[in-house]
């Protein structure tokens, strides 16, 4: 089969497929939801180590708290705590036990948060590079791409390998000057490609991602051989029907996905019952739900100031409830199914530090039944301590489902609510 330009039918074919991570991550909503949250994480890493709080360990610091946010990114960012747990045999990465390292580090990632140019982001890069701190390398630019994912674009073992397979490079894990020279790369494809791909560098990282972890084979780097193509093609077969018998991490994803619609689609009906109007997130309103979609008969727009703080991470609160007459918000509920308490956190503190946090007559994390202890073991964390204030609420699956019928039948008001959740200690 001859095929004019393979990487171009590569692109078509895997921007089409289901279980690739264009569709199964980075068009995702949560992936977008995650990057306020996990930019304010990075920001209290910052101040910890200004301000000489951040401690001698990554076991339960501010970092892991983030980076355990990005490795739960579905599959592309999975094991991408790996680079900063503490390896006592090799005293990498040197960021706990060297001061000066560990300020460096702080450096690179307040110049990172504060900077808006691609110049800025890459003299940040340099700098650090320049320091030399032992196994501290180019996966922290897992960060940098939340931060700048025009700029930055992810790096791990499979997207480096993709890249290497893709365009016949050798680019070598753990050095800053090698990710800089395969992001030259990777900025040239991609402006290549851009009507199939995005501004967004995280689009092409994934298709380096599927390409490196065996998903698709990469196209013959020699033009024109047909042997070669139709080789190849074969191969993109064959691979294609093997990870389609592959696909139950891909199907169980998309499940939790369904759940969460579901259970926000519980507290949607619920709180129309009990007297409320109901704000669904800004980016999940049109996912279908029965016969319809999630934002079926919840308010078009969140009655917030222009001005006001923080208003669009607001907007993203899964579920909010709102006073019918004055437009206030009485009630927040994030749904978190499988994936870390973070961002749901983030967003309710953007909400209970307002102007109206006064008004507020309940936070909830909804959840299964059997992460409680979990959800309260991430509350402990020193990440979370400015939330401890908040009266945060525990809402099971299991009480949710058993009492939503006969709190709307009979229910009024937040009261039933309140007996059915736990208070978070």
């Amino acid at each position: 089969m001859n095929v004019s330009d393979p990487l171009l039918h590569l692109v078509e074919r895997w921007r089409n497929d289901p279980y690739g991570t264009y569709r199964s991550w980075f068009l995702w909503e949560e992936r977008l939801k995650n990057f306020r949250s996990i930019r304010r994480g990075i920001q209290q890493v910052v101040a910890e180590i200004e301000s000489g709080r951040f401690g001698s360990a990554y076991r339960g610091s501010s970092l892991e708290t983030v980076v355990h946010s990005i490795a739960e990114q579905r599959q592309i960012f999975r094991g991408a705590d790996h680079a900063f747990l503490w390896k006592p045999k090799l005293r990498i990465p040197d960021i706990y036990e060297s001061a000066d390292n560990q300020r460096a580090f702080g450096r690179l990632l307040d110049t990172c948060v504060c900077c808006t140019t691609e110049q800025q982001v890459l003299g940040a890069i340099r700098e650090i590079d320049a320091k030399a701190i032992k196994g501290l390398g180019p996966a922290a630019a897992n960060l940098l791409y939340f931060l700048h994912p025009t700029i930055a674009p992810p790096f791990n073992t499979a997207i480096v390998s993709g890249y290497n397979a893709l365009v016949g490079a050798k680019v070598r894990l753990g050095r800053w000057d090698e990710y800089l020279a395969m992001r030259e790369g990777i900025l040239a494809l991609n402006a290549k490609y851009r009507e199939l791909l995005s501004n967004d560098l995280g689009a092409l990282a994934g298709l380096l991602f599927d390409i490196g972890s065996g998903r698709y084979p990469a196209p013959p780097l020699v033009e024109n051989d047909d042997n070669a193509l139709r080789a190849w093609e074969a191969d993109l077969t064959r691979v294609r029907k093997e990870a389609e018998r592959a696909n139950k991490a891909v199907s169980a994803a998309r499940e939790q996905d369904h759940t969460h619609t579901e259970v926000q689609g519980w507290l949607r009906d619920l709180g129309h019952a009990v007297g409320y109007a109901v704000w669904v997130a800004a980016n999940d309103r049109s996912r279908p739900l029965g016969n319809g979609k999630l934002g079926d008969g919840c308010l078009e727009m969140l009655p917030l100031p222009a001005a006001a703080p923080a208003a669009e991470a607001i907007r993203l609160i899964d579920v909010l409830w709102l006073h019918r007459d004055t437009g206030r918000i009485v009630a927040a509920f994030e749904v978190e199914h499988t994936t870390s308490i973070y961002s749901g956190i983030v967003r309710m503190l953007d909400l209970a530090l307002g102007s109206d946090a006064h008004a507020l007559e309940g936070l909830f994390l909804v959840a299964p039944d059997g992460r409680e202890h979990e959800v309260s073991a991430q509350l402990r964390r020193p990440a979370f301590s400015r939330v401890a204030d908040l009266a945060v609420r525990y809402l099971p699956y299991g009480e949710l489902k058993t009492n939503r019928e006969s709190i709307a039948r009979f229910g009024q008001g937040m009261k039933p609510i309140h007996a059915i959740s736990r208070l978070l200690t």
